[in-house]
């Protein structure tokens, strides 16, 4: 009889451009860079988060599946799902508003007059996708606490209340506060060329030990 060897797949480098945080059974968590998509768009389907993962993780017969995403110009931590069964577990989370959702940003001038406080308003995407506060619009709230005052900016530190689509660069611009590098919104380009926000720290419910499980990631050392 005719033997027939199986070749053993070689393990696929983790893609340049993310940095991994965690990964199990069940769970991806990576820092995504500014600039990178978190899933494809229309204009861009390749260079993408999710693509660079589903070409690591085919190597192991496995795929990713999305679970939130970052605006492209924001940095900092997501996680993945590697089941079906695990997305709909921890969009659950994110649904219930169970999940720990800590940025850090720099904004122009000398922030906020308050320590720490509570942002909270109404926003709505129009016809081009632009997203303001608006009377019939979904209802956005973002704590914050001032770390840092210098001359270059406020460093803030934000925990959302709720996971809105440019909430946060929409409600500091809305406050006076624009991030450093948010021209969209408003903000000066900045020395660093960049938006300077970043999803700092990331704690929730492990779909698969059922123990509460926290990620943290340093934001960028060239704007903090």
């Amino acid at each position: 009889a005719d033997t027939v060897a199986l070749a053993a797949r070689r393990a696929a480098p983790f893609p340049r451009g993310l940095s991994l945080v965690h990964e199990d059974d069940a769970i991806l968590v990576v820092v995504k860079p500014a600039g990178l998509l978190s899933i494809a768009t229309d204009r861009e389907r390749d260079r993408t988060a999710y693509r660079l993962l589903w070409d690591y993780l085919a190597a192991k017969r496995q795929r990713p599946f999305i679970v939130h995403r970052l605006d492209r110009e924001t940095s900092g931590l997501l996680v993945f799902a590697k089941s079906e069964e695990t997305k709909r577990a921890l969009q659950a989370q994110f649904e219930a508003r169970n999940v720990e959702r800590v940025y850090l940003a720099l904004v122009e001038g000398g922030g906020p007059p308050e320590e720490r406080g509570t942002l909270e308003s109404k926003l709505a995407e129009d016809r081009m996708l632009r997203v303001r506060s608006a009377e019939k619009g979904r209802q956005a709230i973002t704590h914050y606490r001032v770390l840092r005052r210098r001359r270059e900016g406020c460093l803030l530190e934000l925990r959302l209340g709720t996971g809105r689509r440019h909430q946060i660069r929409v409600q500091l611009a809305e406050a006076g506060w624009p991030i450093v590098g948010d021209v969209t919104h408003g903000g000066a380009r900045g020395s660093v060329g960049r938006l300077c926000l970043h999803a700092t720290r990331l704690g929730f419910v492990h779909p698969a030990t059922e123990r509460q499980v926290v990620f943290e990631s340093a934001p960028p050392a060239d704007w903090v």
